[in-house]
């Protein structure tokens, strides 16, 4: 005959077992699904990798060799604001504007970094000075058509008016 105190511990231990059992499949669903949201997460987080590396690919920096060294045609603008993300000939005029301490004429970076900055051509060079030459130079900024300045020029002529003179006469 069996026992019925031995029964009695092994019905006890079954619905030990038991009650485990269903604890150890409701964390192996639990485990289960987060497996499956990573998977998910990982997908996506490498669908947006290789999109964002397509747009990267396609606004990447163009360069061009200009006295043998390679530049960057237009800089590249990236998400860093950082300086070190700039060219060092940028980097050079923005240390040189800032040791300046304000307002710096072009021609002085231009001076500061060794670069030929005085023109060899002349503004008169059709043997009129500037002032009596629109078209020195072979530049044109004479009034044309009904523009306010046509018309006040005009204006001035027919009073008998020098341009030239501030009070004209």
């Amino acid at each position: 005959m069996v026992d019925p105190e031995v029964l009695e511990r092994i019905a006890a231990r079954r619905a030990e077992l038991d009650e485990l059992e269903e604890q150890l499949v409701k964390q192996l669903d639990e485990v289960k699904a987060e497996r499956d949201e990573l998977a998910v997460a990982e997908r996506v987080l490498t669908r947006m990798s290789e999109r964002t590396a397509g747009e990267r690919a396609a606004v990447a920096p163009a360069s061009a060799q200009v006295g043998g060294r390679s530049m960057l045609l237009v800089p590249h603008r990236g998400d860093s604001v950082d300086e070190t993300a700039l060219p060092d000939d940028y980097r050079r005029i923005l240390a040189i504007v800032r040791a300046a301490g304000g307002p710096v004429q072009v021609w002085a970076v231009g001076e500061e970094l060794g670069l030929q900055v005085r023109c060899a051509g002349s503004w008169s060079r059709c043997g009129r000075n500037w002032s009596s030459s629109p078209t020195a130079a072979g530049c044109t900024n004479a009034a044309t058509g009904s523009s306010p300045q046509a018309v006040a020029v005009q204006a001035l002529h027919a009073a008998g008016r020098n341009r030239r003179a501030p009070g004209g006469s």
